[in-house]
């Protein structure tokens, strides 16, 4: 399947954000997938999944969420307290949730795509802004799926508002998601009745997904990768 590979530029209130667009050569109306970045930026690791979401026959729009300090902001695997400080200063209120909802509107927006199937995912720093995506955009969205994302305590407060469902991805040995997070998590979402499906592969840390860092797990990857495409096709091609 030919994908093209296009950069965009989406507007914001606080100015024009960049993005990766990954469509089909023919054009044909798809469901879509935003994919959002790890904290060390819009990598060419997130490219590439990009790339590999567009060709299980997804549209795929991956944002810099960093645009407001390009153009030095993106981080190699061994910067990463350089990527823990930029990821930080990102406001995670209403400036957040705009950057999202203007991918989202974008991305609607286009001829080649189902206003009504649209999921989200992402990695590290974007596996919790999927879930923040979940909490305060369900409305906008079929399906989000989460990969070992921190998860802030106001944002299990609002998972009262998620209405699609969620499948959430973890590391048993991650040092940055301790295990009673992902139990109060899941305990929430038990209480609220909410649909979800929660999997913590016990060997896993936190990158376990990229092939690019020391932390790859190439048997949880390979796993995570077809639980998720599973959990695409049944909430965002299934009637």
């Amino acid at each position: 399947m030919q994908i093209e590979q296009t950069e965009v530029m989406i507007p914001t209130p606080d100015g024009q954000m960049p993005a990766w667009l990954y469509t089909h050569a023919e054009g044909k109306r798809q469901p879509a997938v935003i994919l959002l970045m790890e904290a060390f930026g819009l990598t060419s690791h997130i490219r590439d999944v990009a790339a590999r979401i567009a060709q299980e026959g997804y549209v795929v729009l991956a944002p810099d969420l960093y645009y407001r300090e390009l153009p030095n902001n993106k981080f190699g695997y061994d910067e990463v307290e350089q990527a823990r400080a930029m990821m930080f200063r990102l406001d995670f209120g209403k400036p957040m949730e705009e950057d999202i909802r203007a991918a989202l509107v974008y991305v609607k927006s286009r001829a080649d795509v189902y206003r009504d199937k649209v999921g989200v995912t992402g990695f590290c720093l974007g596996g919790g802004l999927t879930f923040f995506t979940a909490c305060y955009l369900s409305p906008g969205i079929a399906a989000a799926a989460p990969f070992y994302g921190m998860v802030l305590d106001e944002w299990i407060v609002a998972m009262e508002n998620i209405t699609v469902p969620v499948y959430l991805f973890f590391g048993g040995t991650d040092p940055f998601i301790p295990s009673d997070r992902v139990k109060q998590i899941e305990s929430r979402f038990q209480e609220l009745g909410k649909e979800y499906t929660l999997k913590v592969y016990p060997d896993a840390d936190h990158g376990f997904f990229c092939n690019e860092r020391s932390e790859y797990n190439p048997l949880a990857a390979e796993d995570a990768w077809r639980e998720l495409t599973q959990f695409f096709d049944k909430h965002l091609r299934e009637s």
